[in-house]
C-alpha cells in the first residue's frame, strides 16, 4: 500500500511561498487504479511527485509498501551528456536488472534506432518521453504514476503503450493525474479531487467525475 500522511508543500513565490498541499490524506492499495481529479493547479503533479519521491514534503510523509515508478514520462532524471544506452544502463544498475534484456526491451520499445547511440541531450521532446517511458516499463513496478496519459508518436507506438501498461499491468497499482474524464472512467476503479490543497474521497468514479464537472456555487 501507499499510505499519504498529512502532506504539506510550497514553493517560492515573487510574493512569498503559495502552500499548494495542504494536509493531504490519501491511501492506495495493491492493484487500485486511482484518479486524481483537479484544476490547473489544484496540485495534482505535486502530489504525483510526493509519491514518488521526486519531490520531498514540507511536512508529512509518504509510506511506500510497494514498488513505485517515477512520473511516467518525467525524464527530469536523465544525465543529458550520456547517451540512451548509458542512461539505460545506469538505471538498470540501480535496480538490479540484466542490461541486456533492458537494452534489448528498449531498441524494441523505443524504436529509435542508432539515436540510442547520441547523447540525450540531443534527443527531441517526443524522443526523451520515448526512452522515459520505456525505462518505466523495463521496471516492474507494483504502481506506476501517470501525470496525464499523454502517448505520442504514430498510432503503432501509441498501440504499443498502451498494451505494454494498461493491457500487460492491468493488476499493477496506479494513480493517474488527468482531465481526460473518458480515460479515467476506462482506466480508474476509484476516483478523489484536490480542492483547496485538500483531498476529497468518493465512493465511485463517476461520482468523482459529476462533482469534478459541476461549477462550483457562487
Amino acid at each position: 500500500m501507499i499510505i499519504c500522511e498529512n502532506l504539506h508543500k510550497s514553493y517560492r513565490t515573487g510574493h512569498g511561498r503559495h502552500e499548494v498541499l495542504k494536509g493531504i490524506n490519501l491511501r492506495v492499495d495493491r492493484g487500485e487504479r486511482v484518479a486524481v481529479l483537479g484544476q490547473n493547479g489544484a496540485g495534482k503533479s505535486t502530489l504525483i511527485k510526493q509519491i514518488g519521491g521526486v519531490e520531498l514534503p514540507d511536512r508529512g510523509r509518504v509510506i511506500r509498501g510497494m514498488s513505485i515508478s517515477w512520473p511516467l514520462g518525467f525524464n527530469g532524471g536523465f544525465q543529458g551528456s550520456l547517451t540512451g544506452y548509458d542512461n539505460a544502463r545506469f538505471i538498470a544498475r540501480i535496480y538490479g536488472l540484466g542490461y541486456k534484456d533492458t537494452k534489448t526491451f528498449i531498441e524494441d520499445f523505443t524504436e529509435l534506432g542508432s539515436a540510442l547511440a547520441n547523447p540525450v541531450k540531443t534527443y527531441s521532446s517526443g524522443m526523451r518521453f520515448r526512452l522515459a517511458f520505456a525505462l518505466s516499463l523495463a521496471i516492474e513496478f507494483d504502481c506506476y504514476l501517470i501525470d496525464e496519459v499523454i502517448i505520442v508518436g504514430d498510432q503503432n507506438f501509441q498501440h504499443k503503450c498502451v498494451h505494454e501498461l494498461f493491457e500487460k499491468r492491468s493488476d499493477r497499482a496506479m494513480v493517474v493525474a488527468s482531465h481526460d474524464m473518458t480515460t479515467i472512467r476506462e482506466l480508474c476503479n476509484r476516483a478523489v479531487i484536490i480542492r483547496d490543497g485538500k483531498v476529497i474521497e468518493f465512493d465511485t468514479v463517476d461520482e468523482a467525475i459529476e462533482v469534478y464537472s459541476t461549477p462550483p456555487h457562487e
